[in-house]
């Protein structure tokens, strides 16, 4: 649970949020001493580089275009994150905890809109590689044929998402492990015929850690990630992004990242269900 202290509605978060071991978590900062004079931030979260050089997708992404999205708009959600957060308790958070305790179950709290563009950026780049594209392989492609019924079906539909989301936000493909469609209520047992590959689409900052996916793979659709290069051709830019920049090594890493974080959970919660009946069992046998 999440409990609001004094203060700012949001300065006080605290509580026991689960946070995927493999995502990426920032955590350099706490002995940053202050000078006499004017205070300064003392940055928890850093701006963190693309995996490959600024003009390394060139031509099907430029160089500018990355000076501007990552060198002015990811460095600025990093830079106000770390302004809202100082001083409370959700610089103590990771990233990903930040996220889901500023959702705050749909009614958002200041800093989410920053610290999950941040995420929502950091797992863009890695999406993409130079000389990206073609097609998955492996159980990757097994899975997508299972769900989708083909890879073309899939490509059509994650299109369809990026393509048709009003405004600025975000497609994805994403592993969902949990009986929850976007939406509708929770089921906490999952069955096997839940997990399964989904694509969904969100509008501004949000993505799929608030309901508890595991994000594959992300089409960034806010203009600035391709008015530079195509202007208004969003359909244009998706085009070229999934035939020429998707590192589908990196979507084939995270599934069975995800697959493993799923059999984690299954197997602490059926740990944790032993406990209670062997708990349970005990306090029969003293009555």
């Amino acid at each position: 649970s999440l409990t609001c202290l004094l203060g700012p509605p949001w300065k006080g978060l605290s509580g026991s949020l689960a946070s995927p071991s493999t995502l990426q978590r920032s955590k350099k900062q706490r002995q940053c001493k202050r000078k006499a004079g004017p205070s300064s931030i003392c940055a928890k979260f850093e701006l963190k580089p693309p995996p490959y050089p600024l003009d390394a997708l060139e031509p099907y992404m430029s160089k500018e275009t990355l000076e501007y999205h990552w060198g002015k708009h990811h460095r600025g959600y990093v830079d106000n994150l770390n302004k809202q957060i100082e001083g409370t308790e959700l610089d103590e958070l990771s990233l990903e905890d930040v996220i889901l305790a500023t959702h705050n179950k749909g009614d958002l709290l200041p800093p989410f809109n920053n610290a999950a563009q941040i995420w929502n950026h950091d797992f863009f780049w890695e999406s993409m590689k130079p000389g990206g594209g073609g097609g998955p392989s492996g159980e990757l492609l097994e899975l997508i044929n299972r769900d989708f019924g083909s890879f073309e079906k899939f490509i059509d539909d994650i299109r369809l998402a990026a393509a048709t989301q009003f405004g600025s936000g975000w497609a994805w493909l994403a592993y969902k492990a949990n009986r929850l469609d976007v939406e509708n209520a929770v089921n906490p047992n999952p069955l096997d015929e839940d997990k399964r590959l989904v694509v969904v689409k969100s509008p501004n900052a949000v993505n799929p850690l608030i309901w508890d996916y595991s994000p594959l793979l992300t089409i960034d659709v806010w203009e600035h990630a391709y008015y530079l290069d195509v202007q208004n051709k969003r359909a244009d830019y998706i085009t070229t992004f999934l035939e020429k920049l998707v590192s589908w090594e990196a979507v084939s890493y995270r599934l069975e990242s995800a697959k493993a974080r799923a059999v984690e959970r299954e197997e602490e919660e059926e740990r944790r269900k032993r406990e209670e009946e062997e708990k349970s069992s005990d306090g029969e046998v003293e009555e």
